[in-house]
Order: C-alpha cells, then sequence, then structure tokens
C-alpha cells in the first residue's frame, strides 16, 4: 500500500526517534494522522471488492466529529464546545495540527476547565519528561497518544529569573511590548510578570543560592581569605566586589563572590574597612578573617584603619603583617600602561601598519603572498589589538616582529604603504617584547579555569623582579629607560608581598626554605641571609601563634571534661590517685614536660626532611590534606596561607588598561537588587561544576 503506516504506530506503540527527529511542532504528527484518515482499501481489481474505509486512529476524533456542510466541503466540530474548524482530507493546510492545538494548548474553554480542576485530557502529560521512556542520548522516544506537557506558571516564572540572572538582562524586559509579545504567542496561558514581580523572583533565587553557599562557609575548618574589587560608576558611588577564598573541610579550594556593596563615597580611607565589616557580618564571619587583598594601593592612614576595625573581631596574626595584601594583576597592567606609554612611538607605528593590511581584504591577500614568496617561518598571524587589554597589543607587537621582513618588503610592492617601521624600531620592538613576556606569562597563570594556590605565584614574582633589577643597569639606554619605571612598580607589589608569597612556597614540600634561600642570593646579593632570616622568624613565630591559639579554638570546657572522664574510668578499676601526690598522674606530667623540651616542632621537623621531587604537576593542598595527621597544626596554618588569593578580579578582567565601571541601568536599581542579581550570577555558573584540585606547574632553577 503507498501509504502503508508501520504497525506499532498503529497500535500505539512506542516508535524510536533519531535526534534530528525530536518534534517540536506537529508537522510529523499532522503527517500520520493525515495519512491514518485516509487511508483505503486498494484499487478495484477484476475481483470487484467493495471499497471500505478504515477507522480514523487520531485520537483527534475522539474530541471531533466531521460534518458535510457541502458537495467536497467537510468541517470538524469539537465535542466540548462545539466550535466548527475547515478540515480537508489529505489537506496539510486544514489537517488535524489547528485540532489538536484546540485540545491539547487550553484554547477550548470546556477543556481548560477540567485542566484547571487537575483533570488530565488525553493532549496533557505529568510535569515531568514523561513523555519520553528512553533515556539514551541519541535515540528517544514517544508515545502516540501523550504528545504534550502540562503547563506550569510557577515554574516559567523561575526560569525567566534564571535567564535575566545569567545573561545580564535588564529587569525591565518582561515589559518590552517585543518580548511580552513573543511570550503570550509562544504560551497565551502565561500571564506576563512585572518588573516589581521578576525582581522578586531575582532576588528570592538569590536568597536560595545564598542558603547553600552558607553551608558550605559554616563548615568551613579554617579562616578565609577576601579580596577587594573596587567599580566606579557613573554617579560618583562606588561598588566593592567582596570575594571570598578557602579551603573547605574536605580539602578543596573555594572562590566564591560574597558581597557587591555601594559604597558613597569610595575615595574615603573608610571605604574597603565599611565593606570588609559588611561581609564579615553578613555572612556570620567575625574571627574568622585570614588576610585581604585589594586592588589598588591604599594610603597609610586607610590601612590603619582597616587594621583597627578589624582587629576588634578578627585576631591579626603577626601583628597584622597578613591582613593586606596587592594585587598582582592590577600591578602587572600598571606597569605595562607605563611601558607602553614610554614606546608610543614605536607601538603607534606598528599598530598603524597592521591596520593597514587588516582593514583590506586584497592587502591581506598581497601580505600573505609576499610572506609566502620570502619563506617567512612564523606562523603568527596579524591582529589589531584592542587598547583596553594589553595583551592583545603584546600579542600584535610580537606577530608583527616575527613578520618583519614582509612589512620591509611591502613599499616596493605597494607604493601606497608608507610610514614602515625601521630597522631600529623593529629592534626596539623586539627588545619591549623581551620584558613583557614574563609580565604575560604570569598575568596568564591568573587566567586558567582553576584558581591557583598562592604558592604558584613566588617563583613568578621573584623572576620578574630579578631581571627588571638587571635591566635597569643595562648599558642600552632604551633598555634602561623603559625598566627602570617597570622595576621601580614591580619593586613597590615585591616589598609588600614578597614574605606572603615566600610563606606559601615553604609551605610547599617541593621546596621549602631552599628556593627562599637561592632566589634571594640572586636579588640580593651579600644581604640575602637577613632577607632569608625575615622569613624563617616569621614563619616560626606564626606557628607558634597558631600552637597558641587553635582554630577553631577548642573550648576549655571539653578539656575538663575529658580529664574527668578520665579520673572516673580510673577510679572504677581502682587506680586511685593518694593524696600524697605519688601515684602515676605526676609521673605522666614529668613525662610530657621532659619530652616537649627535647623534641622538634612540627614546623621544624618538617623544614628538615628532605625535599619532594619537583614533578611539574602537584596538587599541594592534597599533600597537607594526606599529611594532616602527620602535621596536624601545620597542616592547618599551610591550608590557610596556601588560599590566600593574589588576583582580586575575575580571569576575563586580567589584561583590563581600564578601571571597571557599573552600567548606568545597575545604578538606577537598588543596592540590593544589584548586589542579588551579580552575585547569583557567579553562583549559578559554578552550580553542579566542581572545582579541581589546584595543580601547580611550576619549574625551578634548584
Amino acid at each position: 500500500m503507498e501509504n502503508e503506516i508501520p504497525e506499532q504506530v498503529m497500535n500505539n506503540e512506542l516508535v524510536p526517534m533519531d535526534e534530528t527527529q525530536f518534534i517540536d511542532s506537529e508537522m510529523q504528527l499532522d503527517i500520520i494522522d493525515t495519512q491514518l484518515d485516509n487511508t483505503e482499501a486498494p484499487p478495484n481489481n477484476s475481483e470487484a471488492q467493495p471499497t471500505r474505509r478504515r477507522k480514523k486512529k487520531s485520537i483527534v476524533w475522539e474530541h471531533f466529529t466531521i460534518e458535510t456542510v457541502g458537495a467536497g466541503c467537510r468541517r470538524a466540530c469539537c465535542k466540548q464546545c462545539k466550535q466548527s474548524f475547515a478540515y480537508s482530507t489529505g489537506s496539510k493546510v486544514a489537517g488535524t495540527s489547528h485540532l489538536k492545538r484546540h485540545i491539547a494548548k487550553g484554547t477550548c474553554p470546556v477543556v481548560l476547565r477540567n485542566q484547571e480542576k487537575n483533570e488530565l485530557t488525553p493532549f496533557s502529560a505529568p510535569s515531568k519528561m514523561g513523555t519520553y521512556t528512553d533515556t539514551t542520548p541519541k535515540r528517544r522516544y514517544r508515545t502516540a497518544n501523550v504528545p504534550y506537557l502540562t503547563f506550569d506558571t510557577d515554574r516559567c516564572r523561575h526560569e525567566i529569573a534564571r535567564m535575566i540572572i545569567m545573561h545580564d538582562y535588564p529587569l525591565h524586559m518582561v515589559e518590552h511590548p517585543g518580548f511580552v509579545t513573543f511570550v503570550q504567542n509562544l504560551q497565551p496561558r502565561f500571564d506576563m510578570v512585572s518588573f516589581n514581580t521578576v525582581q522578586g523572583d531575582c532576588v528570592a533565587t538569590y536568597l536560595r543560592e545564598k542558603q547553600s553557599i552558607q553551608r558550605v562557609i559554616e563548615g568551613m575548618p579554617g579562616r578565609i581569605c577576601l579580596t577587594l574589587d573596587l567599580w566606579t560608576s557613573c554617579r560618583t558611588t562606588g561598588y566593592v566586589f567582596v570575594t571570598g577564598q578557602f579551603v573547605d573541610s574536605d580539602w578543596k579550594l573555594h572562590k566564591k563572590l560574597l558581597n557587591v556593596i555601594m559604597e558613597p563615597y569610595p575615595d574615603s580611607d573608610t571605604a574597603f574597612s565599611h565593606s570588609i565589616a559588611a561581609c564579615l557580618s553578613d555572612w556570620g564571619m567575625d574571627g574568622k578573617l585570614f588576610s585581604v587583598t585589594i586592588n589598588q594601593p591604599l594610603s597609610d592612614p586607610a590601612i590603619d584603619n582597616l587594621r583597627g576595625i578589624l582587629s576588634v573581631k578578627n585576631p591579626l596574626l603577626l601583628n597584622g603583617h597578613l591582613l593586606v595584601g596587592n594585587c598582582l594583576a592590577r600591578s602587572l597592567s600598571g606597569i605595562v600602561e607605563d611601558a607602553l606609554t614610554y614606546a608610543k612611538g614605536i607601538v603607534k607605528k606598528v599598530r598603524d601598519s597592521v591596520k593597514y593590511v587588516k582593514t583590506s581584504e586584497s592587502r591581506e591577500e598581497k601580505f600573505l603572498e609576499l610572506k609566502q614568496q620570502l619563506q617567512v617561518p612564523s606562523s603568527k598571524s596579524l591582529s589589531i589589538d584592542d587598547q583596553t587589554q594589553w595583551n592583545t597589543t603584546y600579542e600584535m607587537l610580537l606577530a608583527a616582529s616575527e613578520l618583519k621582513e614582509v612589512f620591509s618588503c611591502m613599499d616596493t610592492s605597494d607604493p601606497d604603504y608608507k610610514n614602515t617601521p625601521t630597522g631600529e624600531d623593529w629592534k626596539q620592538i623586539e627588545t619591549f617584547c623581551t620584558y613583557l613576556k614574563p609580565l604575560f606569562d604570569t598575568a596568564n597563570l591568573l587566567t586558567t579555569a582553576t584558581t591557583q594556590t598562592t604558592n604558584t605565584f613566588f617563583h613568578e614574582a621573584w623572576k620578574i623582579q630579578l631581571e627588571l633589577a638587571r635591566a635597569a643597569t643595562n648599558e642600552d639606554p632604551f633598555v634602561s629607560t623603559l625598566t627602570k619605571s617597570m622595576q621601580e612598580k614591580f619593586d613597590t607589589y615585591w616589598k609588600s608581598s614578597c614574605f606572603i608569597l615566600a610563606t606559601a612556597v615553604v609551605m610547599d614540600p617541593r621546596f621549602k626554605m631552599k628556593l627562599v634561600e637561592f632566589s634571594f642570593s640572586k636579588i640580593y646579593g651579600e644581604e640575602a641571609e637577613s632577607y632569608v632570616k625575615i622569613v624563617d622568624e616569621g614563619i616560626h613565630e606564626l606557628f607558634r601563634e597558631y600552637v597558641a591559639h587553635p582554630f577553631p579554638p577548642t573550648p576549655a570546657s571539653y578539656a575538663e571534661e575529658a580529664n574527668g572522664a578520665i579520673m572516673k574510668a580510673e577510679d572504677s578499676q581502682g587506680i586511685g590517685i593518694s593524696s600524697n601526690g605519688l601515684g602515676l598522674t605526676d609521673f605522666d606530667v614529668y613525662i610530657m614536660e621532659t619530652t616537649s623540651q627535647l623534641s622538634k616542632t612540627e614546623l621544624d621537623q618538617y623544614l628538615e626532611e628532605s625535599l619532594l621531587p619537583r614533578v611539574h604537576e602537584f596538587d599541594v593542598i592534597g599533600w597537607w590534606k594526606l599529611n594532616s595527621r602527620k602535621y596536624p597544626t601545620l597542616s592547618k596554618m599551610a591550608r590557610d596561607i596556601l588560599s590566600i588569593p593574589v588576583c582580586t578580579v575575575p580571569a576575563a578582567s586580567v589584561f583590563d588598561t581600564v578601571r571597571k565601571e557599573m552600567d548606568s541601568y545597575r545604578c538606577s536599581l537598588r543596592p540590593e537588587t544589584v548586589e542579588a542579581l551579580i552575585c547569583a550570577k557567579d553562583w549559578l555558573q559554578s552550580e553542579n561544576v566542581e572545582m579541581p584540585a589546584p595543580v601547580v606547574k611550576i619549574e625551578a632553577p634548584i
């Protein structure tokens, strides 16, 4: 038979469907129904058989009847509401699709009332994906008589809120005529929400996500480190982004955006201290703060104000020397900006040359032909830089310098190409790229998806410090002038962060104090010993503070209860202690005192042990987890030190040369709404994504 239908379809059995055959519209169902409606007996043969029409199989006909209104004209009449619809046998224009819509999508008033009474129609299905009964990703199945899902208004509102949060859409989009019309055509039964309603839904989503973050923070066994990134705005107010970094009870490193706090006076000395205090109070973290990393250098009064406020509820370890650190990304960007300003003449020449080639398809083709003729081995391609991202300028200069031979020959084949860089210009560009490379490589580490532990950056920082210090004394005036300003700026960062970075690398069992001694000998020469001593004494003092003030603190009542339990156990066994003090308890105290005097501390034992092999991939936090029983106190100290962040900005902003600014639309919203939208987006993006263990890839010349 020409229009024969598979037996499985005729019996309403499951029909396997390919991924490309997944039915979002009713076209395929309409074709099947039309075929079923018009299946007739084969043509008469020599033995004339009586013509017999098969019974219509589509479930549409359980709700409609066919009425003949004229010669060759038939209409379908709804049994529920008695409305009449066009119907033509075999026509895709007036088949059964519109009849299904009438029943299944709520335009029939009688069916709609039944659905409101929770009476499922043959066209409705459970709210979950009950339509599909196979979970294999390559194949899906449908039942021929249950093609639709029930409509859930609350779910739609929830998804609209998530959509706005995830994609930074304006809240007012729910009132835009185009969006409202789109939703009404998509689902007429959905009552479009207002601005106030969707604002409430977004805040509700934020509060739900905040509860799960709160549980993780409450179970945090150690201290937390904060980063503060100040954004400007067109309204002269500032927004401080407060991010927390910590290691949880499973020894996994977390990085979460905690607050976005509007500061009316962002330039004041109290702006950052107010934001930190507000964050600690909001999340119940008083007494748990370990360090703060800020995206800009603070004045001495601002630092004193910060330490004074935080010392009230947060014990400052090492008298606050670990409290405030500078952002590595912002420091590197500031150094590169100064370098680009100094070399702006030759940089502009290269940029104009690249622009000349890239803005014309014909010129670019000629450039590539010339490159092939000259057999230039470079695999790099030209691109015009984005001057708000300094890495694009570096990559543009690097690619152009490798293709300098092609540029040098262009003026002979193209008379319109002028102002080509000279040989001396190209030499200076190569020198310029040489000193930008270590900064670029270090900044690249900050853009990885995995949050790096603090020890990673000691090796990067001391190499930059050493190279710039050497270059500043170079006999070449271009090199010395270029790098002198760079060295002075990086020296400011190095002095403020050197102790924190050195302490972190000591907690790496592959390096310990050995890398500190080696690098300081290169940087400071004969004065290295005094700087090594500062780091060594600082680490020992910090360890003593961890021994004296364990975190979380152990209540004295616990010790008393434990001692009482031991005494009761001894009494129950008849091992009483005589009143003259000659029992075994005094002997035990003597053993503890003499043993403690002779034994070494955990820190000394750790430092004296041999270094681990220098593998390129090493999970330092995982190592401390495995050795937490061997070093119970030192592992707690290492956990806090290794979670100190060196960067305050997200990966996408590491190379920014301009400060972030809050857009005018968000400035018009309530500060609480802005915080909810931005924080919820950060949490939803990392939802159900387990952060991999930070793997340190590092090479050291020892």
